[in-house]
């Protein structure tokens, strides 16, 4: 039997059997004390000398070797308790003492208290780190995680559907894992970055409600909130429904559950800006994508905290400061931020930098009133309009950005958040959600001078074909190349300034907006829908915007077209990253924390030592030839 740390009390005076890993030993000359260890927690072992050959034994056992004990189970005596485990009131007398395995001295810590080691050692030792009762303890709560989401789809009548792992490629914003085909030289599976064609094709075939706990793959540089190469979400889709709120309201109360009933968290909302854009029985505000990009700098603001970007345009459109002469100025109050030390705002205004701005303008209201190397250049009208508008007190102080509009808004949304972390305003006992929502269906890559997809081509534009006909109608140069466009992917689309035509056009398309939702929760995206793209014309001409010809079109999404013909329904979803949301619930930053296996901050899995080189037999098999790189 297992030590039974819950129970153990009931089998006092009887003889038991129990097995597990040596926690630690003590001698004490005439006894020897043993914490054995397992998946429920510890029990202390008394080893006698009347027991010689379980003595002796006991006498060479080391922290990790792998024990079984029998014996009865007998209570300490009161100044022997140890109350900082389950099972302190009791122990254990051994009448026999097996060893099952030995261990080597350990690389790793497999306790949690002791210092921690370095996250590499623990990623290449990882089944030695998993044996951490914090690991143990995460590890069971995850499972219980997937059960309490299973039990929500169950209640809500959606049907759990497995899709293919091995897909064709598709375009979802992130490089794909190509796996080669051995029977067919020259092409490739893709791993899916998501089951997006096939539950939309589930929906065509009659499926009413779909979801399944899916593996995704993308080939992405990871970070602190994203897992490299695999990672899960919760894909859900749903028929006959023709708009986003139609998903919010179903998927939301299993958001809300799972931060109440299952993470025991406090739900919030402490952005006043926010509170106007909740919808009747919903605690969840809809904020347009415009709106948060405006007041908090990001698609995915945490709403934990106010500190809102606060508009000054006006303010200063007529100002002789030269650094205020700018197309947008805006503001950050943070409280109690007169406090900061010269260094820590030159710290801050590195970051400014970093994001792209020259520097970073601001204002110290202190007892003596506002102070700043600024105020010089700034009229009396100005300085009290500043204040009034940010709602700045004594101890507060304002932060300035003034730039395009885009880039302040970036500047400031990231200051935003550094701020937030520096004056500890991100409880982790706190949750706050927020749907951001009506974002826009293309965007302009700076980078490659192009028009693109703001996120993928599967969404439905809000107006459907007569929004795209109508931002298209404008400019003769919009109308898109058909039987004279190459077919092939390198030569169908160009450049986008064609596509674009007069700058008026370009924003014509720009204003187009997906009927797309994102979910965010303290500052994650951690859900992303819409309602989906189900008529082949409309699939046709938003491709034909940017530039792609029908073949092309056919050629890459011929299976989900051919299904749209013959009576696709209207459908909508969405994808919670399980990964992310729990990382969230379980107050930790480091995703890879919350994950049995994961790969390090270079996508490298040292544990097993992947990737690693093939034989030559398997890459000729795949009909594969390895090109080094020149030094």
């Amino acid at each position: 039997m297992r030590i039974l740390a819950n129970e153990s009390e009931n089998f006092l005076g009887k003889e038991i059997t129990v097995e597990g890993w040596v926690n630690s030993r003590r001698d004490h000359g005439g006894l020897i004390f043993i914490d054995l260890r397992d998946h429920t927690g510890i029990l202390q072992l008394v080893v006698t000398p009347e027991t010689a050959d379980s003595f002796k034994l006991a006498e060479s056992v080391r922290d990790e070797f792998v024990l079984k004990a029998t014996g009865k189970l007998r209570e300490r005596a009161p100044e022997l308790i140890n109350p900082n485990i389950k099972t302190g009131k009791i122990e254990l007398v051994v009448s026999e003492l097996i060893l099952l395995n030995k261990s080597e001295p350990l690389p790793v810590n497999t306790h949690d208290d002791g210092e921690k080691s370095s996250e590499e050692l623990r990623l290449k030792y990882r089944f030695l780190d998993l044996r951490r009762p914090s690991m143990q303890n995460l590890l069971k709560r995850r499972s219980e995680y997937y059960r309490f989401i299973r039990e929500f789809m169950y209640n809500h009548d959606f049907t759990e559907i497995t899709t293919p792992i091995l897909a064709n490629s598709s375009p979802e914003g992130a490089r794909d894992f190509l796996v080669p085909s051995r029977l067919h030289p020259g092409k490739f599976y893709a791993l899916p970055q998501a089951p997006q064609q096939f539950k939309q094709l589930l929906m065509v075939g009659g499926v009413n409600k779909y979801f399944q706990i899916a593996p995704c793959f993308r080939d992405e540089d990871p970070r602190a909130d994203r897992l490299y190469g695999d990672f899960y979400q919760l894909d859900m889709e749903m028929s006959f429904v023709d708009n986003g709120e139609t998903v919010r309201e179903t998927i939301e109360p299993l958001f809300l559950s799972l931060a109440t009933d299952f993470g025991k968290k406090k739900l919030v909302l402490k952005s006043e800006p926010a509170k106007k854009y909740l919808v009747k029985g919903s605690s969840v505000p809809r904020l347009p994508y415009d709106f948060a990009m405006n007041t908090y700098g990001v698609d995915k603001p945490d709403l934990r905290y106010g500190m809102e970007l606060i508009e000054l345009t006006e303010v200063f459109k007529n100002t002789d400061f030269k650094v205020f002469k700018a197309p947008c100025v805006k503001a950050l109050c943070v409280k109690d931020g007169a406090k900061l030390t010269r260094r820590e705002i030159d710290e801050f205004t590195e970051k400014a930098k970093k994001e792209g701005a020259g520097g970073l303008a601001y204002i110290l209201y202190t007892d003596e009133g506002p102070k700043s190397p600024i105020l010089k250049f700034m009229t009396e009208n100005e300085i009290k309009s500043v204040e009034k508008l940010t709602g700045a007190k004594t101890g507060d102080a304002v932060f300035f950005g003034a730039d395009e509009r885009e880039k302040v808004n970036k500047v400031l949304g990231q200051l935003r958040i550094a701020f937030a972390d520096h004056m500890g305003l991100k409880n982790p006992d706190e949750v706050a959600y927020t749907w951001v929502v009506d974002f826009p269906f293309y965007e302009w890559d700076e980078k490659n001078h192009k028009l693109d997809f703001g996120h993928n081509p599967f969404s439905m534009p809000k107006g459907g074909l007569k929004a795209l006909e109508e931002a298209t109608a404008s400019d003769s140069k919009t109308v898109s190349r058909t039987a004279h466009e190459p077919s092939e992917a390198s030569e169908a689309r160009n450049d986008g300034t064609e596509r674009a035509g007069s700058k008026n056009h370009l924003q014509s398309l720009l204003n187009i907006v997906a009927d797309q939702y994102d979910m965010v929760m303290n500052g994650y995206e951690v859900c992303s829908g819409a309602v989906r793209n189900y008529n082949p014309e409309i699939m046709y001409k938003v491709f034909n915007i940017l530039g792609y010809n029908n073949e092309y079109v056919e050629a890459r999404f011929g299976g989900m077209l051919n299904a749209f013909k013959f009576g696709a329904p209207p459908h909508a979803g969405c994808a919670p990253g399980l990964d992310r949301i729990f990382m969230v619930l379980e107050k930790t930053e480091n995703i890879r924390d919350i994950v049995a296996f994961p790969k390090n901050g270079n996508g490298v899995d040292l544990m097993m030592n992947s990737p690693s080189r093939v034989d030559q037999s398997q890459l000729d098999e795949s009909h594969l030839a390895i090109i080094e790189d020149e030094d």
